[in-house]
């Protein structure tokens, strides 16, 4: 009798098992999943993708108006541009590693997308999700603070198009904010809105030029250079997906050291929607 009910235990385990994994929830259509499924997979960070084999086009009629929605950048490989120990050689971009882990992709954007006389395509961004606090550390170990963002992004395609395809290359400018705000404090209490105009307990030279970046604050508006190229298309849902790559500066801590230029490659997704 005792044997019998430890071979019950363990069918009555092995069922257990089985009928848990079988009801897993499959982590590949994020758009079924709830949020305690989704929770601590690291799925909230990636965009939807689409079929490989997608390469259709999208035809745009010259009276009607456009939308892209939905717009999502996920960054999967940074670099910086680093000067080199040698004065014979030129700065190039060093592979860096991502120190945000899963917060780090730029969703639900959206803004106009303007089919002009001569066939070309111009995306504007209007709002949505735009920015994201990234930190990445180079091999020797020097981490380097930037806010990835397209904000105000102005994007125009070659001419001759006329429809959304794999031939569809957007590329523009985008304003970047200020990694930090106008109300943030250093460790010495000095902002740009509030704190200190000087550190405190500094000696007298410390309006010398020196000190001045450090003690006079700025939240200066920088610019960044981007180009997204269509890859894939589905014209029955509106559906694209492609590749993107971003130039743009490093924080610099409210104006107390020089920037450093950053390279971002990844992946976005959108939808084209005519506006009603």
């Amino acid at each position: 009798m005792r044997y019998r009910a430890i071979v019950s235990a363990l069918l009555a385990l092995c069922l257990c098992v089985l009928s848990a994994c079988s009801s897993e929830p499959d982590l590949s259509d994020r758009a079924n999943l709830s949020y305690m499924e989704m929770k601590d997979t690291g799925l909230a960070g990636y965009c939807p993708t689409m079929d490989e084999t997608a390469r259709g086009s999208i035809s745009l009629d010259a009276g009607q108006s456009y939308r892209i929605t939905e717009l999502c950048l996920q960054p999967n490989d940074y670099f910086v541009k680093e000067e080199p120990k040698s004065a014979r050689k030129e700065a190039e971009f060093v592979a860096a590693k991502s120190l945000t882990r899963y917060t780090s992709s730029i969703e639900q954007v959206s803004g106009d997308l303007i089919l002009n006389g001569d066939g070309s395509l111009t995306f504007a961004e209007k709002d949505g999700m735009d920015f994201q606090a990234i930190t990445v550390q180079l091999p020797g170990g020097e981490q380097v603070p930037f806010l990835f963002t397209i904000k105000n992004l102005v994007a125009n395609s070659q001419p001759g198009l006329n429809s959304v395809n794999t031939s569809t290359n957007l590329e523009g400018d985008y304003k970047v904010p200020s990694y930090r705000g106008a109300s943030f404090l250093d460790p010495k209490g000095r902002g740009t809105a509030t704190g200190y105009d000087n550190a405190v307990a500094l000696p007298a030279s410390a309006d010398e030029e020196e000190f001045e970046r450090a003690n006079v604050k700025r939240t200066d508006t920088q610019e960044g250079h981007i180009a997204l190229n269509v890859t894939q298309v589905d014209p029955y849902t509106g559906e694209i997906a492609g590749i993107f790559e971003s130039e743009q500066d490093s924080a610099t801590d409210l104006g107390a050291h020089d920037s450093l230029e950053v390279k971002v490659r990844g992946v976005f997704y959108g939808r084209v929607e005519p506006t009603a």
